[in-house]
């Protein structure tokens, strides 16, 4: 007869918190195989996202990397190209403006030379142009970075 890891009370095999004190129980060998029968499956956070709806996210300035990272390793998209070639443009466009904002930008600072923030500007609007065209369903490939992107979701 199993009892709680917490304070002793008599505990039921299936029981995953304790009755008495509330405290969370380790599974046990014998209940370990209808414990895992019972559970439901995990959901996939992405059943209820778009294709689109992704390919938007995947522009969304400076955070979209995230998003890019997270929709490249979801299942739902592992083949879609579409969605694949838009979350590998976005991180290749935030790499650029990385480049812009950790090289550019302290090479040129003491110089007064204000270049470094058109180039942040231009990437702002690089990043709505994109989110534009994606939510009106259109390929758009971005000098450089869409040959790079191309490239990189055919390989799977």
């Amino acid at each position: 007869m199993p009892y709680c890891s917490h304070c002793g009370t008599v505990a039921g095999e299936t029981d995953r918190f304790c009755a008495k004190c509330g405290a969370p129980q380790p599974i046990r060998a014998a209940g370990a195989a209808s414990a895992f029968q019972n559970s439901a499956p995990v959901a996939d956070p992405f059943d209820n996202v778009s294709p689109r709806t992704a390919c938007i996210l995947c522009y969304i300035p400076v955070v979209g990397w995230i998003l890019a990272v997270i929709v490249l390793a979801s299942q739902k998209f592992r083949g879609d190209q579409l969605v694949r070639f838009h979350a590998f443009q976005g991180l290749y466009l935030f790499a650029v403006w990385l480049f812009i904002h950790w090289a550019v930008r302290p090479a040129f600072q003491d110089l007064d030379f204000a270049g470094y923030k058109l180039l942040e500007a231009i990437m702002f609007g690089i990043w709505i142009f994109m989110m534009i065209k994606t939510s009106r369903q259109e390929r758009y490939v971005l000098p450089l970075i869409g040959e790079l992107a191309q490239r990189s979701a055919a390989e799977n």
